[in-house]
């Protein structure tokens, strides 16, 4: 018999929604099957990659590692949801000034990332490299993306 589907209330991207979900199912997975929102990737499904990195209430996690039903009441932001008003957000635009980019298979969990190091004014390099080493990059050599960083605290000022 297949498990019930249980009811998780959440605000994905600034709206509020409702799904239907089996009671094991991954934030990752309602986040790309159920809301359609293909931003996130997921690399390696244990938490070790970053490709499948959002914000939970603001901090930077790993979705692949998240149940859907433990998010209930709470904020999810994907790649999707940093841009406002069709504007990106400024490690988004930073990103492609600075060619941070390059296959882009880890890129929107970079970005993730990024944008609470950037909410939080973490500007320290050795911070910031502390703190990005969840997310794995086999492109850029990570340099690119410290400048998009630099950049982007910049545009964000």
């Amino acid at each position: 018999m297949a498990d019930p589907l249980i009811t998780v209330d959440l605000i994905l991207n600034d709206v509020q929604r409702t799904f239907r979900v089996p009671p094991g199912r991954r934030l990752l997975d309602l986040i790309r099957d159920d809301a359609g929102l293909t931003g996130t990737k997921e690399g390696c499904g244990a938490g070790e990659c970053g490709a499948c990195t959002i914000l939970l209430d603001g901090r930077p996690v790993p979705s692949c590692l998240v149940l859907a039903a433990s998010c209930e009441n709470r904020t999810v932001t994907t790649v999707e949801g940093l841009v406002h008003d069709g504007k990106p957000h400024p490690i988004q635009e930073a990103m492609v000034e600075t060619g941070g980019v390059q296959c882009g298979f880890c890129t929107p969990g970079v970005i993730m990332t990024s944008a609470a190091l950037l909410e939080n004014s973490i500007s320290d390099r050795e911070d910031q490299g502390r703190r990005l080493a969840g997310n794995l990059c086999r492109c850029t050599g990570y340099e690119k993306i410290f400048k998009a960083l630099e950049v982007a605290g910049d545009i964000d000022d």
